[in-house]
């Protein structure tokens, strides 16, 4: 992918930074979804199946506003590629999950707007990080760090060997650097000029037919039990997750500066302690407090405004 010259973007205003962090708490509660589906339905088929079922509610939309999905712009090699790194981060993440713990997963899988930046700073215009920029990311990063580090510390999964649970890290940070290169991907290619629907509808499609044939493959594709809890998890993450937030996600980087949107993701897993805490009793500590400073400060030097020059 070659530097691309496209249409400017602006700094996140105050309505991007409100929908950014509605975004970080969809996701965030979309773990505790999750959990409370894995044991009515195996992981990976519980994302094939979001996918599929947010790829339809994604058609019915085009459809109803009257934008076209199958017209032949240009988009459909970048559109493929943005859907495999889509499933593939997902691939990576469910396979991690049984090597490694959650905490050291959410360690490695938010190194994403590290990688997200480096990729936008090298690869399109406008997207330049200045050295302040750079600053923001690393302090979030470390507060980040700092709210998992029990599970950090405390080592690998006693069930698994050392090497076992080292490949799980590599896994997770695989899923961290497959999220960036999407949003590289959308961003530097001629998806930029494409409608958020049909960048997302590209990879909803072709996320949904790897993880499904991924799940058969695994002998994963199986219903365990149906509960009202299973089936009200499930509709959350397909359409709340998979297709409102993925949906404004992709229009804001239509609008926005990408590289100041992502940095937004460090909020992700902190929301997802802090519904953990209120959903399941999981346990909270002052220094998930001081973490999540940390996050804020970095958040803002991401998004702080460059010093005029003047004369």
């Amino acid at each position: 992918m070659s530097t691309t010259a496209l249409p400017a973007r602006r700094a996140p205003d105050s309505f991007a930074i409100l929908l950014m962090i509605g975004l970080c708490a969809i996701w965030g509660l979309q773990q505790v979804a999750i959990k409370s589906t894995n044991t009515a339905l195996p992981p990976v088929f519980q994302a094939g199946l979001r996918s599929a079922i947010a790829a339809l509610l994604v058609w019915g939309w085009a459809r109803s506003r009257g934008t076209p999905l199958f017209r032949d712009d240009g988009t459909l090699g970048a559109g493929l590629l943005a859907g495999v790194l889509f499933a593939a981060e997902f691939v990576c993440i469910f396979l991690g999950l049984t090597l490694t713990s959650a905490s050291r997963m959410a360690v490695f899988l938010y190194t994403a707007p590290c990688f997200t930046a480096l990729g936008l700073h090298w690869f399109v215009d406008g997207e330049r990080m200045r050295r302040i920029q750079w600053l923001g990311i690393t302090v979030a990063f470390a507060g980040m760090s700092l709210a998992f580090a029990d599970g950090f510390l405390h080592g690998h999964p006693a069930q698994g060997s050392m090497l076992t649970g080292v490949a799980g890290d590599a896994l997770g940070v695989l899923a961290g650097i497959a999220w960036a290169a999407t949003t590289v991907v959308v961003r530097g290619t001629r998806l930029a000029h494409s409608s958020a629907s049909k960048t997302l509808f590209y990879q909803l499609t072709v996320s949904a037919v790897v993880l499904l044939a991924l799940a058969v493959a695994l002998g994963q594709a199986r219903v365990e039990t149906v509960t009202p809890l299973a089936i009200a998890s499930l509709a959350y993450q397909a359409v709340i997750v998979a297709f409102v937030s993925y949906l404004v996600w992709f229009w804001l980087l239509t609008r926005y500066i990408a590289s100041r949107l992502s940095v937004f993701s460090f909020l992700t897993p902190l929301f997802g302690v802090t519904f953990g805490v209120l959903l399941l009793g999981e346990s909270f500590s002052v220094r998930f407090l001081i973490a999540a400073l940390l996050v804020l400060t970095g958040i803002a030097l991401v998004n702080a405004p460059a010093k005029r020059v003047t004369a």
